[in-house]
């Protein structure tokens, strides 16, 4: 079986004609048709035929494939965070390491880009056969990370969803998402996270919380609320039966972490829950 040259991809290919312009290349049982040029400024001193050399191909100016000895920032299904060098009337141009700037289409952009931004993006090949950048990274995020449960990580916002939460790429790498119910404030695209890792699921990828252990937590909980006591006078119209939404919106907690920290509360001797809300003794 015929191995054909990959776009997108670093691959070592053999020297297979010699020119005053360059070397072509093409894998060692490839059909003469398929071979590529490697340009003369990024020979290889002292190459000769059937040298093997390691090259990145994409595609030049006029959509012909190519190799070049440089590295790119980014490969075929692989995911980088790659500067906006210009915004034009077909898409924004990204820098990636190669004379040729990376095309990032507008129908692959989750919001409009600007200049100097800086984008999580994944390479693919369009219908036209051409290399593209697409901010929908989701697929191509890996689930390997080796992290495990109650682990420190850091990672950026790629994706807000309303039915499942917050989506966050750890490391610019890795899959994680931090969950509807961990969500107490608004997260914008791009924001950094500092979380603790709650879960690793079963294929690998990352559950967040941004909140501590329970036991640490629920005494930074009830210190909140007990702070808010006391700026109110001693008295909330919030117990354990309040609804979730309510509690999210007044404490930046969940339901359950309320009636944790108000539990610690009423042991502790500091507060006692009424029919209508919770007091300060």
């Amino acid at each position: 079986m015929t191995k054909s040259i990959e776009l997108g991809k670093t691959q070592e290919l053999v020297v297979v004609k010699e020119t005053d312009f360059g070397v072509f290349l093409n894998t060692p049982s490839g059909d003469d048709s398929e071979k590529i040029l490697l340009p003369r400024a990024q020979v290889p001193p002292d190459t000769r035929l059937k040298d093997v050399i390691s090259v990145f191909v994409y595609k030049d100016s006029e959509d012909r494939p190519i190799a070049t000895t440089l590295e790119p920032e980014i490969e075929l299904g692989q995911v980088a965070r790659l500067f906006v060098k210009e915004v034009t009337s077909i898409g924004a141009f990204l820098e990636w390491g190669l004379s040729k700037d990376l095309l990032l289409p507008y129908k692959e952009q989750l919001y409009p880009v600007k200049d100097g931004d800086a984008v999580l993006v994944t390479l693919y090949v369009d219908k036209s056969e051409r290399l593209c950048a697409s901010m929908k990274v989701y697929e191509a995020l890996r689930n390997d990370s080796g992290y495990q449960k109650d682990d420190e990580v850091y990672g950026r916002v790629y994706e807000i969803s309303e039915n499942f939460g917050v989506f966050i790429a750890v490391d610019d790498q890795y899959s994680a998402l931090l969950p509807k119910k961990e969500v107490f404030e608004d997260y914008r695209i791009n924001q950094p996270v500092y979380a603790r890792v709650s879960q690793v699921m079963e294929d690998g990828r990352l559950t967040l919380s941004v909140r501590k252990k329970i036991p640490e937590q629920m005494g930074e909980d009830a210190a909140v609320i007990y702070d808010c006591l006391e700026m109110a006078g001693g008295f909330l119209p919030y117990h354990d039966k309040s609804a979730p939404e309510v509690i999210a919106r007044e404490f930046h907690m969940s339901k359950n972490a309320f009636k944790r920290a108000i539990g610690h509360l009423m042991k502790a001797g500091k507060i006692s829950i009424e029919k209508n809300g919770i007091r300060m003794k």
